[in-house]
């Protein structure tokens, strides 16, 4: 079982199911060939079992040949939340971090060809790396944060979280009106565009204003 750990607290929470939401900034969409939808965008899962934490290594797949960085908003979902209202969404989250969403886009395009499921180049073993969480008692979102990620000090991925379509308490609502969100889950609210290939070697650092920072390596 994994833990989350936090900035200002020693609260053991372990690590519920991981909810990702996918195309929700249209620029992303846009280099990926798709469309951003004006109703909610993809959701898919990633297991808590494929959690590293900032200063730890991703480890490439030896079956891909086209791994992407996809830095993101994640939101910790403090408390049960279902067919929440945007009161009850917005206070079901009680904290932030910084996320990355590894992804095996050479397996996920194959699969979208035959209209497979997504899973395998979601997820795998360090599939998704997390910051500390800063929790909303200590920080209050603005909306407007800035994200990014370098990459070897080459900045790859530099908007602002405003750009997303769907703002953190609508993901929520959205995602509570379809399955019950427990205590330790985490939402990753999506990525802007930049994405692109890394290969062993690479060393990323991923950042939200005022939220953290998250570095991290890709080993073979």
């Amino acid at each position: 079982m994994k833990y989350l750990k936090f900035k200002n607290s020693d609260e053991k929470v372990p690590i519920g199911k991981l909810v990702c939401v996918g195309r929700n900034y249209a620029a992303h969409a846009k280099e990926l060939g798709g469309e951003a939808s004006t109703e909610f965008p993809i959701i898919f899962l990633k297991p808590a079992s494929n959690v590293i934490f900032s200063g730890e290594s991703v480890i490439h797949p030896p079956y891909s040949e086209n791994l992407h960085h996809e830095v993101e908003l994640v939101l910790y979902i403090g408390e049960d939340i279902k067919n929440g209202t945007d009161e009850q969404a917005e206070k079901a989250i009680h904290g932030y971090t910084v996320g990355l969403d590894m992804t095996l886009r050479d397996l996920q395009f194959k699969f979208k060809e035959k209209g497979d499921p997504w899973t395998l180049a979601k997820c795998f073993d360090t599939a998704a790396v997390l910051g500390d969480v800063v929790l909303k008692k200590d920080y209050q979102l603005r909306g407007d944060e800035n994200i990014s990620l370098s990459v070897n000090d080459t900045v790859k991925q530099n908007t602002s979280i405003s750009n997303m379509i769907f703002n953190a308490a609508q993901c929520v609502k959205h995602i509570s009106s379809r399955m019950t969100l427990e205590k330790g889950d985490l939402i990753f609210t999506g990525t802007p565009e930049g994405v692109g290939r890394v290969v062993p070697g690479d060393k990323l650092f991923g950042e939200i204003e005022n939220i953290g920072t998250i570095v991290t390596q890709i080993s073979k």
